[in-house]
């Protein structure tokens, strides 16, 4: 019998993943991507990662909640706007001491700010982008010192830098 090379059976286990997307979307309809249809989704794709799931469910163009939504990042505002509504979940959740929550929401920052950090070290990625992901790597560590000062910092950094 021959073997499958790893190409193969990522590529089928791929497929498998986006149809069962697919299957489930069809079949229950979610008006928007919740907490609830964020776990049953991890549950019924395992093995899924949740970056992998994150980039399926965008292409349905589904609203998502945060921190579900995780970190966008393909230009600054995107990056402004997803820090914005992160710190908004991190906020609430430090007030009703949901510290699950809380964790959850820096690590969505944290794995963000590690793949623009790739991007920055990468010799595939043009002067111009490792520059702009560079910039992107200091947003998000200002917003993993102090949440609460990033929409200061920020607007403060933007007048500096028009």
């Amino acid at each position: 019998m021959p073997r499958l090379s790893a190409t193969a059976v990522a590529s089928t286990t791929t497929k498998s993943v986006k149809r069962r997307l697919r299957d489930y979307l069809a079949e229950h309809q979610p008006p928007a991507i919740t907490a609830a249809v964020w776990s049953h989704l991890l549950a019924h794709l395992a093995p899924v990662s949740e970056s992998y799931l994150r980039d399926l469910l965008r292409s349905t163009a589904l609203p998502f909640e945060q921190p579900y939504a995780g970190i966008r990042q393909h230009t600054f505002e995107e990056l402004e706007q997803s820090l914005g509504e992160m710190l908004a979940v991190y906020t609430q959740a430090v007030a009703a001491q949901d510290r699950a929550r809380a964790r959850y929401a820096r690590r969505q920052v944290i794995a963000a700010k590690d793949r623009a950090r790739f991007l920055t070290r990468s010799p595939r990625t043009p002067t111009e982008r490792k520059t702009q992901k560079e910039e992107m790597v200091q947003w998000m560590l200002v917003w993993l010192e102090n949440p609460e000062v990033f929409p200061a910092w920020v607007a403060a950094r933007k007048r500096m830098n028009p």
